[in-house]
């Protein structure tokens, strides 16, 4: 009798922390929920995890840099798809915490070195982009001039780096390279000297992927949130916004900030993939692809912006392989006839198409 009352006493508890996780990770500002939802997720991330069993070093390593891309696409998503900030200059953070991770990895030798350039890299980004948007929010600028400005800043910072070769241009003992870029910057690791693991290679790619599910699970409990209904408050009507007492400023800094450290994340990580970065990474072609990327996907979306970044980007690799000097003016054509077409996105068009593709399928199989 004790046995069959303390199972029923968890079970109501069991059954509440199930509800209030999924309560936490469902709502209206995310595509996606449902047993059905997680069975297909919980599918993709099997297949992420057996992929390295199925394909050689070569292939998994430019899986791991597509999956390092989507969270600049995030963080693009959260400023502009859910707040409606339209950032031009997301790279600038990103490629500002790559420099970081690796003037401090070069002068700080071994795993300390590393884990430091980690930290200082994403605190450095979401710090800069803390001032930026400091100056921009608190100075009344919105609209396009937000566009403009985070531009301009990224385009100072294209020039700036690209002036700082020769021996003089060095901080420690990590030269900055000008355009010849940055070299033998370490891989990334984790832990104490001696107790170390080096993330390279295959720890590398599963790193990028777990890190990946959970900044996408984090983002999706946040914008279904409060702080997240406020977010799409400001996107929809800002003024109105402020009327139930927000003070959409400060939320706009926050989440800008926010963004900022998720794109200085990726950063990191793409520095560390490569072993180098090199002032590209603040040009203009290289600013344009987030929008792309997240636009194309569905900017409203997460899943949007991950799937977007992950299929435009590999469109974007096999086009330059057979004609480079071509492939940006088509993935400007795309984006031009997404944004015709598919307004939204074509992420959440498939997916509102989904329950009219099972009905077929099961009108199909009544049929027969």
């Amino acid at each position: 009798m004790a046995g069959e009352t303390s199972t029923t006493v968890e079970n109501p508890n069991q059954q509440g922390t199930i509800t209030r996780l999924k309560d936490a990770l469902e709502g209206p500002n995310t595509l996606g929920e449902g047993r059905s939802f997680w069975i297909v997720f919980g599918v993709l991330f099997g297949l992420l995890m057996v992929y390295p069993l199925l394909r050689s070093s070569y292939y998994i390593s430019n899986t791991a840099y597509l999956l390092v891309s989507a969270f600049l696409g995030l963080s693009l998503c959260l400023v502009w798809g859910y707040t409606g900030i339209f950032s031009f200059g997301q790279v600038a953070f990103y490629g500002i915490a790559g420099y970081t991770f690796g003037v401090v990895s070069i002068n700080i030798t071994g795993p300390a070195g590393s884990l430091a350039g980690l930290i200082a890299g994403v605190a450095i980004a979401a710090g800069f982009a803390f001032v930026v948007g400091y100056f921009m929010f608190y100075g009344g600028v919105s609209d396009v001039y937000v566009a403009i400005i985070t531009l301009a800043v990224t385009l100072v910072l294209n020039t700036f780096m690209g002036q700082t070769a020769g021996e003089e241009w060095a901080i420690g003992q990590a030269p900055l390279g000008g355009f010849n870029g940055m070299t033998g910057i370490p891989n990334l690791a984790i832990g104490v000297e001696g107790l170390a693991i080096e993330i390279s290679g295959l720890a590398f790619y599963y790193f990028v992927v777990l890190s990946l599910v959970i900044t996408y699970l984090g983002l999706r409990i946040l914008v279904n949130s409060n702080p997240g209904y406020v977010m799409v408050g400001i996107r929809e009507n800002e003024e109105r916004t402020e009327l139930f007492g927000y003070d959409t400023q400060r939320f706009k800094l926050g989440v800008f900030t926010l963004s900022g450290g998720l794109a200085g994340f990726g950063g990191v990580l793409y520095t560390t993939w490569g072993g180098y970065i090199d002032p590209s990474v603040f040009g203009l072609t290289f600013a344009a692809l987030p929008i792309i990327w997240v636009a194309a996907g569905g900017r409203k979306w997460l899943s949007g912006a991950i799937i977007g970044t992950f299929v435009i980007t590999s469109i974007s690799q096999r086009l330059s392989l057979i004609g480079g000097q071509y492939s940006f003016i088509i993935l400007g054509s795309i984006l031009v006839i997404v944004i015709l077409a598919l307004p939204e996105g074509f992420v959440p068009q498939i997916y509102a198409r989904l329950p009219l593709v099972r009905e077929w399928i099961r009108s199909r199989g009544e049929s027969s």
